[in-house]
């Protein structure tokens, strides 16, 4: 699940949480104010305000929370993706890859689609609109297509030189070269 669902996910908890906790504490009012007979002295009262105090701070906490992992966390997968860019263009760099910048790499791979059948075309589209990397079985998960044929699929790419697999956990990453 990404950072941001996450984060929508716990301030939406927050407010139903708020909910109750403010009815739980209209109805522990109303028990100290009903049972209570030393008025604002009884010491029910001190108990209240600090209940409330903490429960309400809970759920402030709780909300930062959810509004720092939806607008400030970057999403791992994004963080991998962009790391192994920048590995696979630092290593090109190392071979001698012509001075080109990852931009032109990429616009260089969109003049060689012309040359393609449609789903390769639709593969490196994919890969393309993705910064120029993604998850193998995120290719698997969007065209509908088999591990089987997206496998095939990329092996044709990488033997026209226009993507190389990198090795990432049970998956590959895809990088355009």
């Amino acid at each position: 699940m990404k950072n941001r669902h996450v984060g929508y996910l716990i301030i939406g908890v927050v407010i139903l949480f708020l909910f109750v906790v403010m009815s739980f504490n209209q109805a522990l009012q109303q028990i100290v104010d009903t049972t209570c007979t030393h008025g604002e002295a009884c010491p029910m009262h001190a108990t209240l305000r600090t209940q409330e105090m903490i429960s309400y701070s809970l759920m402030g906490i709780l909300a930062l929370v959810g509004v720092f992992m939806v607008f400030f966390m970057k999403d791992e997968e994004k963080i991998i993706q962009k790391e192994i860019i920048k590995e696979t263009h630092h290593h090109h760099e190392v071979e001698g890859n012509n001075g080109l910048t990852p931009e032109e790499k990429i616009e260089a791979a969109q003049q060689k689609l012309e040359n393609l059948d449609e789903e390769e075309k639709q593969v490196m589209s994919i890969i393309l609109r993705d910064e120029g990397a993604t998850y193998q079985s995120d290719l698997i998960k969007e065209t509908k297509l088999t591990k089987v044929k997206i496998s095939r699929i990329l092996d044709r790419l990488q033997g026209k030189g226009l993507i190389e697999r990198k090795r990432r956990g049970m998956t590959n990453m895809v990088v355009v070269r």
